[in-house]
């Protein structure tokens, strides 16, 4: 497997309202060129407690080089205390789809 230069970045978020929002504005800056957003359930440590709770996931398409400034834009519009941000290197797939990728970011 090698690097095909994309990379697929998530966060998730605590309302629908939320994550739409923030994968709107990420695909208007041309961060990202695409974003989905579903729901998902978390359980999680925070602050010594065991947490169980309904969230949103996004899962940013994007071109491997935006990673940084795609999580910099992330943090800065989130409103967790410390919001999952995590980018996984795509290792392959359709040539025409991570094409499409590239000439819809900046």
């Amino acid at each position: 497997m090698t690097d095909s230069g994309h990379s697929v970045v998530i966060t998730t978020t605590d309302a629908e309202e939320k994550a739409k929002a923030l994968a709107g504005v990420v695909v208007a800056e041309q961060l990202a060129a695409c974003a989905q957003v579903y729901p998902i359930s978390s359980v999680y440590r925070w602050e010594g407690k065991i947490q169980h709770d309904q969230e949103w996931r996004i899962d940013f398409k994007t071109r491997s080089d935006l990673v940084d400034e795609l999580t910099r834009f992330i943090a800065e519009h989130h409103d967790y205390d410390e919001p999952e941000i995590i980018a996984t290197p795509v290792t392959g797939g359709s040539a025409g789809y991570l094409n499409w990728v590239s000439t819809e970011t900046k």
